[in-house]
This record gives C-alpha cells, structure tokens and sequence, in this order.
C-alpha cells in the first residue's frame, strides 16, 4: 500500500515567499510530479531573489577591490550560504525582505558617502 506524502503550506507566509509560492494552495502532495515542479520552481524563484539582493548588499556594504579570484570564491561561497539559508529560513523568516532592505540601506550610504567625498574640498599634501 503506497502512502502519499503530504506536506502542509503555511498560509502566513512572509510576502515574497508567498509570490512565489502563490500557486501551491494549503498543501503539496510529494507524489503529484505538478505540485513538486510547482514548489521547486518556487524554491528556486525565492532562492534566486535572496541571491541576487544578497549580492547587492555586499556590493553596496562590503566590496573591496579583490584578484577575481578571490570574488569568485566570495561570490561561490555566497551562493552556498544563500542556498542553505534559503532552505532553512526562507518560508519561516523574512529573509528576502531583509536582504532587501538592507540593501537600501546600504546603497543610500554608499551614495551619500560618494556625494560627500565628491563635495569635500581635495587636500594636496
């Protein structure tokens, strides 16, 4: 006797893990090969959005001037870190949401720290 796996959807999603996982109603059987594409695909939609303002951030926050290979291990490490913070926090927590915000945060710094550098009286020594 085969037993279908069911697992439940929270219906108080954070809002953009509720965009992605719009389409899969209260509940995803794991024998329905349509509702698994379903709740991969939006896995994998909400992932890359962590991803992409995550990259953001760091750029805006935390970029220094590196050999491209020490970004590319950065950049590698990231899109692991992401993805098992993704799995773990990304239906419970507002993990895009946060990285979203602090992206903003971090980007209007960035500009302001550029405007008063740009403004600041240039000091030769």
């Amino acid at each position: 006797m085969k037993t279908d796996m069911v697992i439940e959807v929270p219906n108080n999603l954070w809002p953009i893990a509720d965009f992605f996982m719009r389409d899969l109603g209260t509940e995803v059987n794991m024998a329905n090969d349509e509702e698994m594409g379903l709740l991969i695909r939006g896995f994998f939609f909400l992932y890359l959005t962590v991803v992409v303002f995550a990259i953001i951030a760091y750029k805006f926050g935390f970029a220094k001037k590196l050999s491209p290979l020490k970004s590319l291990i950065i950049y590698i490490l990231l899109f692991i870190g992401m993805f098992f913070l993704t799995l773990i926090f990304g239906l419970n927590l507002p993990l895009a949401e946060s990285l979203f915000i602090i992206a903003i945060v971090m980007g209007v710094y960035r500009l302001r720290l550029h405007q008063e550098r740009k403004h600041q009286p240039q000091n030769d020594h």
